[in-house]
């Protein structure tokens, strides 16, 4: 989870926490135009809230693209 601090210039930041906030898939286009995503890792933002750090557990792809989804609570 990310939250918004005020630093002593007034300035507002993201703080982030041991949790990541994005996952991170593999996307490859298969026949008919179905996508295939596989998740190959998660990231977390920069305490200034100007970027991410990211962390594959899997190999990079050589074809298709990564991309990065918030994560969010499975439904039933």
């Amino acid at each position: 989870m990310t939250t918004q601090t005020r630093n002593d210039s007034g300035n507002t930041a993201a703080k982030s926490s041991s949790q990541p906030t994005h996952a991170a898939y593999h996307v490859r286009e298969g026949k008919n135009k179905q996508s295939y995503w596989t998740r190959i890792g998660s990231a977390w933002p920069h305490a200034d809230g100007k970027g991410f750090n990211i962390q594959l557990d899997a190999l990079v792809p050589l074809d298709g693209r990564i991309t990065l989804r918030v994560i969010t609570e499975k439904r039933d």
